[in-house]
């Protein structure tokens, strides 16, 4: 039977459960210093006087860094590629000569305890002179709104995409429907807030640090380009994230400042992040003002489709570039039929806390407008909103469809689909016709109940690639390594059940080893559901080399073809004589140096795959719900 598919207790949970993770805050390094950030308490400000003296003067601090000492220090750049020049919005690692949010650091302080160093930044000394805030995407790039930066305007980035001929469909629409909708702005609150700790070796000049989640790799190529420091030296070691959902590991300042001050001192400099600091300074998203209109026949088809977006992306732009208008554009269509289409985002910036992903980003917003579209839609035509999307899904004999659009350098083509087929079992399985019947008679007797659908289309499997190990030692144990990265989504189970039916072993006996860079030196991350898919498919192909391999062996060590040998439960055996047999750690000792040579193989019972994709998966579904609120507390 396939360990794939098969229900197992989380192989993570075995330690996590019983308090036996090892997360950054648990890590502690003998002599290590605290760091502490100052951070603006204004929206915007110029800095004209920062003194740390008394700062520096308290019996236990190390240092103090402000944003003079830093200029020179190149501003983070973004992580995924973009056509637009970002170069004049990116964020400083501390702030020089202005603050653009609450929460900016300007200041850092690094001591011999964690309260220390809070004391240490509390006595830094900031004269600021207070600027006009710009609150709102839609002034803010109005000619006589207040302005983040003097040589550049507040509009950082215009987007524009679509198909077909647009103008012809509002001009041969027998009805035009249009809504304006906001999507307020969110952010993620993990359990675990973010953190780092860094050690430093001067001897070697080799950096290891801690807490890196999500995209380490990344980041330590980051961290390699801004302290002008060899790839080798930096080690981005293993630990467990007591959730992501978007925020957790991309660079930010912090993952710049620890290391630098980690180097500078010679001493391990651990960070970490409190509640208070998480809900300003820690990526912000969503924030969205969305204006579309929809052209329909007279049998209440769409003939066209227009979108404008007005991105709130706070005060700088982060590692994720301008990727959430990007795909909110591309998503828009959904899975409906649509002739043509044009979408543009203005992507503006604010005083507030920058944005990034969170959680499907784009996804959600253009989902939220649309199928909001579709039910106003429905009210003015005077049609079913069922059958309204009944009549406009896409059919399976349209698959695959090709968009016209692109996003995440890929060509938005929907793969495979049954649009229609999976809204009539959700109506069927959910009931949903009594859950109206049933609000209906409740709003009859004054009661506040409805219902609600909404249709979404998703996207998953994002490339460009992503690496994989699987190793073999004599004593049997299998070790196998992912570019992926564990934040509370089961990742260490999903590699284990691959990896264990190419081997034929237990999943349970498997050890998997991810955001390890000395292991292995090149991965593309957790993000974008992309995981299971991507990282899935390079550990299936490293097992099953690797599995090859040791019927290679195995047949030279038995005298016997290939053919002739069969693998299973961690031994290989020649069929039909079971007494012949050698286990995995008896073919793994055989792949010594000398004898692997002697064989014209790689030493080791072990192989390293990379899994390429150069497109996305579209899966999709339908959500039904039934609300009632409460008119006397709004529960």
């Amino acid at each position: 039977m396939s360990n794939v598919g098969r229900r197992i207790g989380r192989l993570e949970d075995r330690r996590l459960l019983r308090g036996l993770g090892h997360f950054v805050d648990d890590v502690e390094r003998p002599g290590q210093l605290w760091m502490r950030v100052l951070r603006s308490p204004l929206a915007h400000a110029r800095i004209l006087d920062v003194r740390a003296d008394a700062a520096r003067s308290l019996s236990g601090v190390e240092a103090v860094l402000t944003g003079e000492d830093l200029a020179h220090v190149r501003p983070i750049p973004v992580r995924t590629r973009s056509e637009h020049r970002l170069d004049d919005f990116l964020q400083p690692v501390l702030a020089t000569g202005r603050v653009r949010y609450v929460g900016e650091p300007v200041a850092v302080a690094l001591a011999e305890d964690a309260y220390l160093a809070e004391d240490a930044a509390e006595l830094i000394e900031v004269e600021y002179e207070e600027l006009p805030v710009t609150l709102d995407a839609r002034g803010a790039i109005e000619s006589d709104a207040p302005q983040l930066r003097e040589e550049v305007g507040n509009k950082a980035a215009t987007l524009s995409m679509g198909f077909g001929d647009v103008e012809e469909a509002f001009q041969n629409a027998a009805h035009v429907v249009e809504v304006e909708v906001k999507i307020g702005r969110h952010s993620a609150v993990p359990l675990e807030t973010r953190g780092l700790v860094a050690e430093y070796d001067r001897g070697s000049d080799h950096l290891t640090i801690w807490g890196s989640t999500k995209v380490p790799h990344f980041n330590r190529r980051v961290l390699s380009q801004m302290l002008d420091m060899p790839l080798s030296r930096i080690s981005m070691k293993k630990s467990d994230a007591g959730g992501g959902f978007g925020v957790r590991g991309e660079f930010y300042p912090e993952d710049f400042l620890v290391p630098y001050l980690a180097r500078k001192t010679g001493r391990p400099v651990k960070w970490t992040e409190d509640r208070q600091e998480n809900l300003v300074a820690t990526n912000h998203s969503r924030e969205q003002r969305h204006r579309l209109q929809a052209a329909f026949d007279e049998g209440h088809r769409l003939l066209g489709l227009r979108a404008e977006v007005r991105q709130d992306n706070g005060a700088y732009i982060r590692t994720h570039g301008v990727i959430v208008p990007d795909l909110t554009l591309a998503m828009m269509p959904g899975p409906y039929r649509i002739p043509a289409y044009e979408g543009t985002a203005h992507v503006a910036l604010t005083n507030k806390t920058p944005c990034g992903t969170y959680r499907a980003p784009g996804r959600y917003e253009s989902t939220f407008s649309r199928e909001h579209l579709l039910d106003v839609a429905a009210a003015e035509l005077g049609v079913d909103r069922i059958d309204l999307r009944r009549i406009n899904l896409l059919s399976s004999s349209e698959m695959p469809h090709e968009r016209g659009l692109s996003t995440l350098s890929t060509d938005v083509v929907l793969d495979a689909g049954d649009y229609e087929g999976l809204l009539d079992k959700a109506l069927a399985s959910s009931g949903f016709e009594d859950w109206q019947k049933e609000a209906r008679e409740l709003r009859a007797r004054g009661r506040l109940v409805g219902t609600g659908i909404g249709y979404f289309l998703e996207k998953s499997g994002l490339g460009p690639y992503e690496e994989a190990t699987v190793e073999v030692d004599p004593t049997g144990s299998v070790r196998v390594l992912t570019g992926g990265a564990s934040l509370g989504q089961g990742i260490e189970t999903v590699m284990a059940q691959i990896a264990a039916d190419q081997l034929c072993v237990p999943p349970e006996a498997i050890e998997v080893v991810h955001t390890d860079t000395d292991l292995l030196p090149d991965g593309v991350g957790s993000w974008a559901s992309r995981s299971t898919v991507v990282g899935g498919s390079a550990m299936m192909l490293a097992a099953k080399a690797t599995a090859e391999k040791a019927l290679r062996v195995a047949a030279d060590m038995l005298e016997a073809s290939v053919g002739d040998l069969r693998l299973e439960s961690s031994r290989v055996a020649v069929v039909g004589s079971p007494d012949r047999s050698l286990s995995l750690g008896e073919i793994a000792a055989a792949c010594d140096p000398q004898s692997s040579a002697r064989r014209g193989e790689a030493p080791g019972l072990s192989a390293r795959r990379t899994f390429s994709v150069d497109h996305m998966t579209y899966p999709y579904g339908v959500h039904l719900a039934q609300v009632e609120v409460d008119p006397g507390t709004g529960g």
